[in-house]
């Protein structure tokens, strides 16, 4: 049995990396509301707002497995993760002095790097907490106050172009919350310094800070289960819609105003709060049912939101809240069920590569289908995600039973 101790300092990492991830949120989701937007404001068009943002994805999602094997063989998980949040955080502000669209892509992939280097090793940290509370539960907590965060970014953004600031103003607003999230993380690496512990039955230190050995960081080894899941959700990332084409998309239709898109953003994460609860809970005690349901329903997301009218893109918000949620929660929840012993960092890592791969061709697809057809464009968008079931399904058929 897990300590009592133990079980109370489990919860606390987890509410106080929420914390850190909630003011982070509220940093890059703030920016991503309107970088759209403000590319398309500096000259940028649809395609290249969508290679821009899938560029950007590939690459956080492509540094992950180098963050990961990095973070395992040293063992420094903490100065990862630093790393990570400082570039991730301070590349949003800096937007405000981007003079044209090249020099906004730039900081777009600095801030998606930062985010990817810092993701692997949290997200391996938070999984020592798992065994006590579910694996489900666990980010599902987490992924619900980063999903807070996600809200009140756009609506802080959206507050300060509706009273008349511009998007300048905005990103450069954004400092405040990337110094929130700096001073709370270093919080927790004080009241945290060896997240390994936490799942230490004896509630006894762990001795190292660096369990790992070298040698241990490879990829040899991992079950096929690890390998489909990950093809798996590089088909449902490569149907996942950036958030930068569908604000582009409303203010270039008109359907949204330069305030009302964030807030639309908003509206989707707001959801998310919930959905990441539901769906993490429900996982816990239904398994992959959750992921087959909730996959199905966030693909309908691209046909209403550029097919229909304003109110077919008021339904299609809410999908788009719960994939996020799905990525945010449901992923992680199943790879933690078939993570290597002692490669967790590597292993998240290496699944987000595949993911980002997904999400990058994706993103191209759709950018160049915008402008040409956005009916195939919605096609594209449900058959990618529709094609991850029989993956996903395949793939749980071979986790062993525990």
């Amino acid at each position: 049995m897990i300590s009592p101790a133990i079980k109370g300092s489990a919860f606390r990492f987890v509410l106080t990396m929420g914390v850190v991830n909630l003011f982070a949120d509220i940093t890059y989701e703030g920016g991503g509301a309107i970088n759209g937007a403000f590319l398309g404001s500096l000259g940028a068009g649809a395609a290249a707002i969508s290679m821009i943002a899938g560029g950007g994805e590939f690459l956080g999602y492509g540094v992950r497995s180098i963050a990961g094997y990095l973070a395992d063989r040293s063992g420094r998980h903490w100065l990862v993760t630093f790393i990570g949040y400082f570039v991730n955080l301070l590349a949003v502000p800096a937007m405000a002095l981007a003079t044209g669209w090249p020099a906004a892509a730039v900081l777009v992939f600095a801030e998606r790097i930062g985010r990817g280097l810092r993701k692997p090793t949290v997200e391996a940290m938070l999984s020592y907490t798992t065994a006590r509370y579910g694996k489900g539960w666990v980010y599902a907590v987490n992924s619900a106050l980063d999903e807070t965060g996600a809200t009140l970014g756009p609506l802080i953004v959206a507050a300060v172009l509706f009273l008349g600031g511009g998007y300048r103003s905005a990103y450069a607003l954004l400092l405040f919350s990337s110094v929130l999230a700096l001073g709370s993380l270093r919080l927790a690496r004080r009241r945290f310094p060896l997240p390994s512990r936490l799942q230490d039955e004896t509630g006894q230190p762990a001795q190292s800070e660096h369990p790992v050995q070298p040698g241990d960081a490879s990829p040899r080894g991992f079950p096929c289960s690890y390998w489909l899941f990950m093809c798996a959700a590089t088909c449902f990332a490569a149907g996942l819609l950036s958030y930068e084409l569908i604000s582009y998309h409303l203010t270039r239709t008109r359907m949204a105003t330069q305030a009302g898109a964030p807030l639309l953003l908003a509206f989707a994460t707001g959801g998310g709060v919930a959905a990441n609860l539901v769906l993490g809970r429900s996982y816990d005690r239904f398994g992959l049912k959750v992921v087959l349901i909730a996959v199905t329903l966030s693909a309908l997301c691209a046909p209403l939101m550029f097919l229909g009218n304003f109110s077919l893109v008021l339904a299609a918000i809410p999908l788009l809240g719960l994939g996020y949620a799905v990525q945010d929660t449901l992923l992680k929840a199943i790879i933690v069920g078939v993570l290597p012993p002692g490669r967790r960092g590597l292993a998240f890592g290496l699944f987000y590569t595949g993911y980002g791969c997904g999400w990058l061709l994706g993103s191209v697809a759709m950018g160049l289908l915008y402008e040409r057809s956005r009916v195939a464009l919605a096609v594209f968008a449900l058959g990618a995600q529709l094609a991850s079931l029989p993956l996903f399904w395949a793939a749980q058929r071979r986790v062993p039973v525990r």
